[in-house]
């Protein structure tokens, strides 16, 4: 068992203890088992699995593009896929989008994600029946050209009628599309917003060199620098990729506590490039990890995310002591919730946070040799061999979300079904608009 605790320990073989919806007891099996609250309680039996925090997706956007806008820089695939996809889409298009990434990313050990996405009405709905932690962030865009998307209004609205629901699981942020689509205006009304609902701050930045360009030749600033001119850096703001930052915009995000959501497969996939995570890293920048969306990775596996995390901080490093597995396992748990500022509610296995438990199994071939003692694996094992495949159960406020693979209380095929039928509509509706 991995508490993730900060500690770099594993417990092999160890308990977890759950009341209601909080942990009360962890350690090692025979101490948990001595305690007077074990007397009576329903045993789940976790031999032969990995048990860990529930994983924190730091980075999302539902959708129903995968697989269809492929071999494209990211400008490009933005103009000719994805922005006329959110010129066809309905509200119910988008709350089936979030259905299908929320039931995959709960079947592969995800059990909070922070979801940058449109009509998010529909994704409230969907987390609240999941029962999983979402974090809700509406696409906010005002400059010409970009009135296909989310306004300050319509972010004022969900925070006033979505945030804080189902006993704090489903939360909203204040979300900014991207520097080049929002004017100062709306970047200073939206850090208004966050300081009016107590609240938090997501955008992207510095995912590509074209933006970098665009922002000295606009603004006579790189892009971190512009968000920090325009009031948007400080420890309640997120920001996602992060890959052409320079020393001094480390700085001002160290300095400012500004959290980074970083994306991996995302950024080699869009040929983006690799983003500095050690010089992040050793300036003390809080880093989670985030999958990106479905039509930019192709998939929202976390484990995929951590072994290509550390990979990458190899190669481009040289250093083959660099991307630790248990750097990745943090990033992907506690220090998530830190970034997500979830971190005093869950992120890891300690009494009195809440019961966000995940078993993960060990007997594929792929996992195997398993071993134990001076020889001990398996955090290597969850890094580089492991998938969200082998998630076999799932628990979120200590109520059962996935068992033995299957979700509880969803079909796969009734959300499979449904997003088949809603992205054919999407497309039949994006190719009327361009007739």
């Amino acid at each position: 068992m991995f508490p993730l605790d900060g500690t770099r320990r594993a417990l092999d073989p160890g308990s977890v203890l759950v009341e209601g919806s909080e942990i009360v007891a962890v350690g090692p099996v025979d101490a948990v088992d001595a305690d007077p609250r074990a007397a009576g309680a329903e045993v789940h039996d976790a031999s032969g699995r990995a048990v860990l925090p529930g994983l924190h997706n730091c980075h999302l956007h539902s959708g129903l593009l995968r697989g269809t806008a492929e071999s494209k820089a990211l400008w490009e695939w933005l103009r000719d896929y994805v922005d006329p996809a959110h010129r066809a889409l309905t509200p119910e298009i988008a709350e089936t989008a979030s259905l299908l990434a929320y039931t995959e990313s709960l079947l592969a050990g995800t059990t909070s994600v922070m979801d940058m996405w449109r009509h998010m009405g529909g994704s409230a709905r969907v987390a609240e029946r999941l029962g999983l932690r979402a974090t809700l962030v509406p696409y906010v865009a005002d400059m010409p050209g970009y009135d296909y998307f989310e306004t300050l209004a319509t972010n004022r609205e969900l925070l006033e009628e979505h945030h804080g629901r189902a006993d704090g699981r489903v939360r909203a942020w204040v979300g900014i599309e991207h520097l080049l689509y929002c004017s100062e205006e709306a970047c200073r009304g939206a850090a208004a917003m966050v300081e009016e609902f107590d609240t938090g701050l997501h955008t992207h930045s510095s995912e590509t060199t074209y933006e970098v360009e665009q922002s000295l030749e606009r603004f006579g600033r790189r892009p971190i620098a512009e968000f920090e001119h325009r009031g948007m850096l400080g420890p309640r703001s997120v920001v996602a990729h992060c890959v052409w930052v320079d020393d001094d915009e480390i700085e001002i995000l160290a300095r400012t506590g500004t959290g980074v959501a970083h994306c991996p497969c995302s950024n080699m996939k869009l040929a983006s490039g690799p983003a500095p995570v050690a010089a992040l890293r050793a300036a003390g920048v809080r880093l989670g990890i985030g999958s990106d969306g479905e039509k930019e990775n192709n998939t929202l596996d976390l484990f995929d995310e951590m072994k290509f995390a550390s990979l990458l901080e190899k190669v481009t490093t040289l250093d083959a002591t660099a991307g630790d597995p248990w750097d990745m396992l943090e990033m992907a748990t506690s220090d998530g919730a830190r970034v997500l500022g979830l971190d005093a509610v869950t992120g890891s296995l300690v009494p009195g946070k809440r019961a966000d438990v995940i078993t993960v199994a060990l007997d594929g071939l792929h996992t195997t040799p398993v071993l134990h003692g001076r020889d001990f694996n398996v955090a290597a094992h969850l890094v580089f061999s492991s998938s969200g495949h082998d998630v076999r159960d799932v628990w979120v406020d200590g109520r059962p979300l996935v068992a033995d693979g299957a979700p509880v209380g969803v079909s796969v095929a009734e959300v499979r079904a449904k997003a088949q039928a809603a992205a054919e509509e999407l497309f039949e509706r994006r190719a009327a608009l361009d007739s």
